[in-house]
């Protein structure tokens, strides 16, 4: 076998020890497929898992929006947002900013992620910076920061991306027909 190869082999073999390593949710091993691993995600389900029922929701002020997608596939879903909470300035993890749910064919609501979102920056959360959005921007907001937790919906791209393609507004669509 010639050196090139050998290296190739064995550094082939560190990489693949080194991803086996990481930690779980580094590399998408989620335990029941809902991002069970990853330690803010399990603190967010832990702080908000009465926000399942939608009528928690709306009993802590918190209003629709409509259901959002994305233009390259994906949707986030219909937005419950407290604006008094956007308002305050303060980021807590049992008061998420907006809760949002996927439409379901038969009318129902499902849980599939929370969105932390301030006006003061920049933001963090468990050590996980927020995104920036700055105006004008398709929601007709000021500038702001926000951070998605997919808690209850595994996301292929990630636990903190803003899309899920995972998440769809179809039954939100075929409703408004």
């Amino acid at each position: 076998m010639n050196s090139k190869l050998s290296l190739a082999i064995i550094a082939a073999g560190l990489i693949a020890s080194t991803f086996a390593a990481l930690p779980a949710f580094a590399h998408g091993d989620h335990a029941h497929g809902v991002n069970a691993t990853n330690p803010l995600a399990a603190e967010v389900r832990a702080a908000n898992e009465r926000f399942a029922d939608v009528n928690a929701a709306t009993a802590e002020g918190y209003a629709p929006i409509p259901c959002v997608s994305g233009i390259e596939g994906g949707a986030m879903g219909i937005h419950y947002v407290n604006g008094a909470l956007i308002d305050d300035g303060v980021v807590d993890i049992g008061k998420p900013e907006a809760v949002m749910y996927e439409p379901k064919a038969d009318g129902s609501l499902e849980l599939v992620a929370v969105e932390y979102i301030t006006h003061k920056g920049p933001a963090a959360l468990g050590g996980h910076l927020f995104s920036f959005t700055g105006a004008p921007n398709r929601y007709g907001l000021d500038p702001f920061y926000e951070l998605h937790v997919w808690a209850w919906r595994d996301n292929p791209t990630g636990t903190f991306a803003d899309m899920n393609p995972n998440v769809s507004c179809d039954a939100a669509i075929e409703a408004a027909q």
